[in-house]
């Protein structure tokens, strides 16, 4: 697999990474809605899958950073390329599953939270990028 595609299919994980958490806040009353169970039951659902998500989806793209793309300075190109692949991800999630019952509107401080964390998420994969680039660089000076 060429240099590209690796790249793009680390971005489009770091777009997944993005939309996972952000879907499944929007969604709590709806999820509540369909499956039955109280709102306090899947905000601590949703607050235990996002951490997981966060730590798994760390390792994972940190060990593919590390691997697939060799410490290049293009891969910083993954800090802008991860939003049109989240974009999609999400245009698609509306256009499969669109809100029919009005009840099922996330609150509007939601969209702060999400404003927030994806103004945030750029510098977290600036960090990963550097981190990964950094150690890298060091074990390939190492192994000289």
């Amino acid at each position: 697999m060429n240099y590209f595609l690796k790249l793009q299919v680390v971005s489009m994980l770091y777009g997944f990474m993005a939309f996972l958490p952000l879907e499944l806040m929007i969604n709590v009353y709806r999820i509540s809605r369909l499956t039955n169970w109280e709102i306090g039951t899947v905000n601590i659902l949703t607050g235990a899958i996002v951490i997981i998500e966060c730590v798994v989806g760390t390792v994972l793209l940190f060990f593919l950073n590390k691997n697939w793309l060799d410490g290049r300075k293009a891969n910083f190109w993954s800090v802008i390329l991860w939003i049109p692949y989240f974009v999609i991800f999400v245009y698609l999630f509306a256009s499969l599953f669109p809100i029919t019952y009005r009840g099922d509107d996330p609150n509007p401080v939601t969209g702060l939270l999400a404003m927030g964390g994806l103004i945030v998420y750029p510098i977290y994969i600036l960090i990963m990028n550097l981190t990964s680039m950094k150690l890298d660089h060091q074990s390939t000076t190492t192994n000289v």
